[in-house]
């Protein structure tokens, strides 16, 4: 391991060292509007003809960034600003001498789409964090909290605001009207934002800035110009109440004899979100018997590697200002708040004996959440959530016609709270994060920890004009639970303690608890010049647990990584930027393992033509796997070789696609596997938009795991030889009536199926050649046999015609089909209807069947099950 890290270390300096081919950073000027109060309201309807828009001049002069960065773009913007007690106002003009060219492209909210404007309002002035308000030529209005100096655009959030636009003979022009009480600032006689312009022209492709930041700066809002003028401007403490109906009817097959599935089924549900300002800077969201559905369904997909699925969340309470409870502490999906814990379905389902039927809720109820959330103008990043699920019972319909209550999930609460503080002129911070998952067990749910909770802290400190960075962080985690609760943790797949090579773990059946902990620390330089590069660690202590609010695949991990990427950031007739990219990674764990070592070469090029692709390669060699085995030993995979590419159209056409591919093989064909994507989009006049994506995935793999068995006393960790196909498809398409009213599709039929031979155990996990590490079954030892309409196969491995053990048969073609078609309308700011259509089917079917004769047979021949929802919300707003 020492090898490797000096080895890091003195690359790492060598690269830090090289000075050729730099772009210097330019000198730029900061730019500051100064704007003035209004004496006459504007109407807004798009029009800036309005006298009362004469009190100020306009501003221009913006830069192009992308493609030629540094040059005066095609067309150039002019805007105004102006304010009253209550609202900021703001003018545009968009200027383009072809405007029967001009992309007014229709889409839903936050849709992006067409020639646009973003107007980036730092108030908080932290030099990290903006609003913005974006306007199409269309007349779509999209909003963004952009967080991590640029790095993190959410467009979750939607406050009530007002704006229109217009197409003239000069090219587009755009009116704002932007409520105080949505934006957050402190209390001076004199405010100082943050504040820039972006104008994009769509059929170009190009961006331009009022403020212009050169590409290889390494912040953006930081690099932002400023907004100066409003005098006495009083803090708006913000108060929304929104109250919703929701009106359900659900149809599906009827099941015989079943009480609970009789084939429909009506509710309606009411409840009540109110956000109140407590200062202008921090706000109180309260919701109360939330409607925490979510309109678009989850995709299909299976994990035949044991290790759970991360699916992105989607309902509007949790998504809303998640930027402020995030706290990615290591790579990939780790994270100490996932969200989809809180309301998630059930851990048990009821005892039935025979003749008996339940009704199990779905998902626990959220009896009631609160949020507690904003910035400070001095710098202080606050988020505190407070969620409380109930207990949850199935009805269980007995024998004899009476019925019961059984319990399948607990009275939980969940508490999360963080900080972030900024300092050193905003180039540094340092934070925390806390959460607590508390169960009422009442002496039942002794599979269940009792409590968990996680701490961690983060910092990150920027220097030399934010061109280089120092940031990561460090976490612990304590569950506490009976015996059972406590020793499930240590044999759960995220951890295996009962690894039977293992000299530094081992289950314990007496503990009570569990403590761990885990961080990343990452070096790098981040802007200025054409070299990028970064390296680091991270870790996960092998007794890390997360999973109660929090997300977490694997522990017993310490990864060292370093990338290098060099720029060409000055467009030629060729290309409009590209790039090289080189990683390089080591992984190895607690009992001081080398588990893996990677590397990896990528190039991307934005061709001139806004045609994008890539192409990149990799290998690993010296693998290990200790969850493979499930709780066996280490496993030896086979060192691969893979490559990856794509290519895309100029998605400002009309019609644009692209096409993604790779490639995966392992010596002595242990693995390969091929995954191609092709989908396109197609806007055949402004107010529709279609989108299509195909995926196939083709798996072959001979060290597919089965199952563990016993021989004796002897453990039998039982292989195959999978052929797995998947294939989904995907379609979109949205059709807008106007800004305000559109219908929206999305369905998804998706199908895995997997068709296993060569059945073989493990025989030396380590050895170098897989011939080694496995026998494999003969026909004198295996046997297909059916049981009451099970397929089996019996093993009589020492050939005695006794059947030492079987396992059932593994083949497998899973089906599934999701879709929803949603009409909204938006009838006053901030106030919508919902008109939802949800269909579904999940079903088995015959894996000897080709694909598309089982999602034939699927989503086209069997009764699916459908949901009719119609959903009111009012916004009262002061």
């Amino acid at each position: 391991m020492k090898f490797y890290v000096n080895f890091y270390f003195i690359c790492f300096f060598f690269i830090s060292t090289i000075k050729a081919q730099e772009v210097i950073n330019p000198s730029v000027v900061k730019r500051i509007y100064t704007t003035k109060k209004l004496k006459i309201t504007p109407v807004i309807d798009g029009d800036v003809s309005d006298e009362a828009w004469n009190e100020v001049e306009w501003s221009t002069d913006f830069t192009e960034r992308e493609p030629d960065e540094g040059t005066p773009p095609t067309y150039q913007t002019l805007f105004k600003i102006m304010y009253d007690s209550k609202y900021l106002y703001i003018a545009i003009k968009a200027l383009d001498e072809q405007p029967e060219l001009i992309q007014q492209r229709l889409s839903r909210r936050d849709g992006f789409a067409g020639d646009r404007v973003n107007v980036i309002i730092d108030s908080y002035h932290d030099k990290r964090t903006a609003f913005v308000f974006t306007i199409t030529a269309a007349g779509v209005k999209g909003e963004e909290i952009a967080s991590q100096n640029g790095q993190s655009w959410d467009e979750s959030w939607n406050p009530v605001w007002f704006t229109d636009a217009k197409v003239d003979e000069f090219g587009w022009t755009a009116e704002m009207k932007i409520p105080f009480s949505q934006l957050r600032f402190g209390d001076a006689k004199e405010q100082v934002w943050g504040f820039n312009m972006i104008r994009n022209i769509f059929r170009l492709n190009e961006r331009s800035l009022w403020q212009r930041i050169p590409n290889n700066q390494a912040g953006f809002i930081s690099e932002s110009g400023e907004l100066h003028g409003l005098v006495d401007l009083s803090p708006q403490k913000q108060l929304e109440i929104q109250p919703f109906t929701v009106l359900q009817y659900d149809s599906y097959p009827k099941e015989a004899n079943n009480p609970y599935r009789d084939g429909n089924d009506f509710g309606i549900n009411a409840g009540l979100d109110a956000k109140i300002g407590v200062t202008n800077d921090l706000t109180l969201d309260v919701t109360i018997n939330p409607d925490f559905g979510q309109v678009e369904a989850d995709p299909g997909a299976i994990a035949l590697d044991g290790f759970q699925l991360f699916f992105r969340e989607q309902r509007p309470f949790f998504v809303e200002n998640k930027n402020i409870f995030d706290f990615q502490f290591a790579n990939g999906s780790d994270n100490l708040f996932y969200s989809r814990r809180i309301g998630r379905n059930p851990h048990r389902n009821a005892n039935l004996s025979d003749g008996e039927f339940a009704d199990t809720p779905q998902n626990s109820t959220i009896l009631g959440a609160a949020k507690f959330s904003g910035k400070t103008k001095n710098g202080w990043s606050v988020g505190v959530l407070e969620s409380v699920t109930a207990n949850e019972f199935a009805t269980v319909k007995q024998v004899n016609g009476t019925t019961r209550k059984e319990i399948v999930e607990p009275l939980t609460n969940y508490f999360i709270s963080r900080v972030q503080k900024d300092f050193n002129e905003r180039n540094s911070f340092i934070g925390g994060i806390f959460t607590a998952t508390n169960r009422n067990l009442n002496g039942n749910f002794n599979e269940l920890h009792k409590a968990a909770y996680t701490a961690g802290i983060d910092f990150q400190h920027n220097w030399k004009n934010r061109d280089y960075f120092l940031d990561g962080n460090i976490i612990m985690s304590h569950v506490l639970g009976s015996p059972e609760a406590i020793e499930n943790t240590q044999r759960s797949i995220t951890r295996l303690f009962q690894r039977t090579d293992a000299t530094h773990v081992s289950v314990d059946p007496t503990k009570t608890s569990l403590t761990g902990t885990g961080g990343r620390i990452e070096l790098g330089k981040a802007g200025g010049g054409n070299w990028r590069y970064n390296g680091g660690f991270i870790w996960r202590s092998p007794e890390l647990e997360l999973n109660d609010v929090g997300f977490l695949r694997r522990t017993d991990e310490i990864i060292q990584f370093g990338n290098v990427r060099y720029l060409w950031q000055v467009p030629t007739k060729t290309f409009r930027n590209a790039s090289v990219f080189a990683s390089q990674v080591t992984e190895y764990d607690f009992q001081e393992n080398l588990n893996r070592i990677r590397f990896e070469g990528e190039g991307n090029i934005n061709w001139a033509n806004n045609a994008t692709s890539n192409l990149g390669f990799g290998t690993s060699i010296r693998g290990y796997s200790n969850a493979f085995l499930r709780g066996g030993p280490r496993w030896r995979t086979a060192d691969n070789r893979y490559f990856w590419g794509s290519f895309g159209s100029d998605r400002s056409k009309k019609f644009s696609y692209f096409f993604n591919f790779s490639y995966v093989n392992a010596d002595e064909d242990v693995f390969e596997s091929s995954n191609f994507i092709f989908g396109f989009n197609y806007q055949p006049f402004d107010a529709l938009n279609i989108s299509l994506e195909n995926q196939l995935v083709n798996t072959k793999d001979r060290a597919q795991y089965v199952t563990t068995l016993n021989f004796g006393n002897d453990k039998r960790y039982i292989l195959g030889n999978i052929k797995n196909d998947e294939f989904s498809t995907t379609l979109r398409f949205t059709y807008s009536i106007n800004p305000n009213m559109s219908i929206q599709f999305y369905g998804q039929p998706f199908i895995s199926r997997g068709r296993y031979s060569e059945f073989n155990y493990v025989n030396i996990a380590a050895a170098d050649r897989f011939t080694d590490r496995v026998n494999l079954y003969d026909e004198n030892q295996i046997s297909a046999i059916n049981i009451n309409g099970n397929d089996f196969y019996t093993i009589d491995e020492n050939r005695d015609n006794i059947i030492d053990y079987q396992f059932h048969k593994p083949d497998f073609s899973f089906v599934q089909f999701r879709s929803n078609l949603v009409a909204r309308w938006e009838y006053i700011p901030g106030s919508e209807i919902f008109l939802v259509w949800a269909q579904g089917v999940v079903g088995n079917e015959n894996p000897d069947a080709n694909l598309s004769t089982s999602l034939r047979n699927q989503v086209l021949s069997t009764q699916k099950e459908n949901t009719f929802l119609l959903k009111f919300t009012y916004r009262f707003v002061r």
